[in-house]
């Protein structure tokens, strides 16, 4: 029997095993608040059940935070490895997202809650999201040129991590300009926000184009990997979302500087794009599907990849409601209810396996402190 957390580690230990990968527990958790208090029925019950996991979310969030500052200043040789490691470097890209679901809940429950002074928060944090954003898009792809190892056969869909960051950034911006008056700065984050989109979307695409590739070459990923295909669905759903969220806002900002009518043909061409996205994203759904089911016939081990089955089909969920919503069609509504119930138990069932290794004390584990260690000792 495997002890406890406290019996295996010192607070120390904790914070020098620390990793970005940590994050994409805070873009589940996150992403299931936003979405759960979408369900029609018991929808307060529902409201509270969302607010109070978005607060337990942005503790979280906080938490991480201040654990891997704290290895950055107590250890930064070795938390400065992260860049030449050629997976874990990829989890930067964690950070921003997580802090988006954060941005995101306060426009969704802190108004409520807080007043006017969410508003304000989400708007400085977006900044920041953005700013964060653009540098781990930029800096770890040029780690990943520079420094990195990288082959055809090992190339997973985390390749994305760090790109589609900037999407994500994108649809947070498009979801608080409906609570900004319109204006000059409102104009900037709606143009920016499309920028934000293309430097993540299309180079997105592009991975995609490869993984397809080195699927087709060298088969399905090992089962410690298997997980990683439900990635593709992050960029896909998350591209859909930008541009319906974006296209919903164009026509009254950009009126402010007599364009409406270009906001207007935004709104139609994100419909359009949503649309074709959402169809694309369903293929990647049944290959990912497809993919676990031949990896459950042999026992799935568990890490903490597995929270890749809850934020990219959250943020393909949300596209399809919000696409149902805005085009008064039921039955989309519906279909993305439905993705939503299945989220629901993912994330239930990774969450508690997540509570049981962090009891345990084997998820603290940071691939590339062991790596300095191995070349010390050559």
């Amino acid at each position: 029997m495997q002890k406890p957390l406290y019996q295996l580690k010192q607070s120390r230990d904790v914070i020098r095993q620390f990793t970005p990968n940590w994050f994409t527990m805070t873009m589940g958790t996150g992403v299931v608040a936003l979405i759960i208090s979408e369900f029609p029925f018991a929808h307060a019950l529902f409201w509270a059940v969302g607010t109070g996991l978005w607060q337990f979310n942005t503790l979280l969030f906080c938490a991480f935070s201040v654990l891997y500052l704290l290895r950055w200043l107590i250890y930064p040789h070795e938390a400065r490895q992260i860049f030449s490691h050629s997976s874990m470097a990829l989890f930067l890209g964690a950070i921003p997202m997580g802090l988006a679901t954060v941005i995101n809940g306060f426009l969704k429950y802190g108004i409520a809650l807080y007043g006017d002074v969410a508003v304000q928060i989400s708007q400085n944090l977006w900044y920041l999201d953005a700013i964060l954003a653009v540098l781990i898009g930029i800096i770890v792809p040029f780690f990943m040129f520079s420094q990195q190892k990288h082959e055809l056969q090992t190339m997973t869909a985390m390749w994305l991590l760090p790109i589609v960051a900037c999407e994500v950034a994108a649809t947070s911006g498009g979801l608080l300009l409906a609570y900004l008056p319109a204006g000059q700065e409102a104009v900037g984050i709606l143009f920016v926000s499309y920028v934000l989109w293309g430097m993540s979307v299309l180079p997105a695409f592009g991975v995609l184009s490869i993984l397809m590739l080195r699927l087709a070459l060298h088969q399905l990923p090992s089962k410690e990997l298997a997980i990683t295909g439900w990635l593709a669905l992050g960029p896909i759903g998350t591209g859909a979302l930008a541009l319906l969220v974006l296209g919903a806002q164009a026509p009254q900002v950009l009126a402010f500087i007599q364009m409406q009518q270009l906001g207007v043909f935004f709104q139609h061409v994100g419909i359009v794009v949503s649309f074709i996205l959402l169809g694309f994203g369903i293929w990647w759904f049944a290959i990912a599907i497809l993919t676990t089911l031949k990896h459950a016939a042999t026992d799935l081990p568990f890490n903490l990849g597995w929270w890749g089955l809850t934020f990219p089909l959250g943020v393909f969920t949300l596209a399809v409601l919000n696409l149902g919503h805005q085009i008064h069609v039921n039955f989309i509504v519906d279909v993305g209810l439905a993705f939503a119930a299945i989220l629901m138990l993912l994330w239930v069932m990774v969450m508690a396996k997540t509570v049981k290794g962090m009891y345990q004390g084997n998820l603290f584990f940071s691939p590339c402190l062991k790596a300095l260690l191995e070349r010390e000792q050559v």
